[in-house]
């Protein structure tokens, strides 16, 4: 099967079947979508949403987060990964908004990267879900599946997970697919037991292809 084909059956099926995917984070406007992604990493999306409304109520913008200690940003996300770190990002990137952005969340993904704790991924989730920009955030679900399923060809890396998607989905979809993506890996193409018998896609699957011919030479 052709790469273009295999973009183009998958698409169609995640229009047809998943036509409004959105981010399992919760949030109510860019800075609280921001606090809660840089949480996000290396941590699930069902912590962070444990953990948010106490913070967010605490710190409900980015001048109450910024006059905050650290200290006492750390105990309101102790029970995130990596607690000790993401209090001192906050905190940073809380100080930046206000001191280089007037307070608001930049669009501009070089703007974005600029602040603490916020790399590449980080900032294409914040470009594409708040701006509807035409963004792909590679987390490690869209990095494994992509390759898995035969998106890509055996990208090492995110980034260049990143541009053969851009490459291969039209900009309009590039904020949607980023989430079926995100969904589909995290709920079906788990990663260490694939859940091929209920997926939807497994037909255009190369890693489902490989599996079904393997099997065959054994029967």
């Amino acid at each position: 099967m052709l790469k273009k084909e295999r973009y183009r059956y998958i698409i169609d099926w995640f229009k047809e079947n998943m036509p409004n995917p959105e981010t399992e984070l919760h949030y109510h406007n860019p800075y609280e979508l921001l606090v809660a992604v840089i949480l996000s990493a290396q941590c699930t999306d069902k912590r962070v949403n444990m953990v948010t409304p106490d913070l967010f109520r605490a710190f409900p913008t980015p001048a109450r987060l910024a006059e905050a200690p650290v200290e006492e940003i750390f105990e309101y996300i102790r029970s995130i990964s990596y607690p000790n770190n993401k209090s001192k990002h906050l905190s940073g990137m809380a100080k930046m908004l206000i001191s280089d952005f007037n307070g608001e969340v930049p669009e501009d993904r070089d703007h974005l990267q600029k602040l603490p704790g916020v790399g590449r991924k980080t900032a294409n989730v914040i470009a594409s879900v708040v701006f509807n920009q035409a963004a792909m955030a590679v987390d490690t679900h869209v990095f494994r599946i992509s390759n898995r399923i035969g998106l890509t060809n055996n990208s090492k890396t995110p980034l260049e997970t990143e541009k053969e998607l851009v490459k291969n989905i039209s900009a309009d979809l590039l904020p949607t697919a980023h989430h079926w993506l995100i969904l589909h890996g995290r709920y079906v193409c788990t990663a260490k037991k694939p859940k091929c018998g209920e997926c939807g896609i497994s037909e255009w699957c190369k890693f489902f292809a490989k599996a079904n011919k393997e099997k065959s030479k054994k029967d």
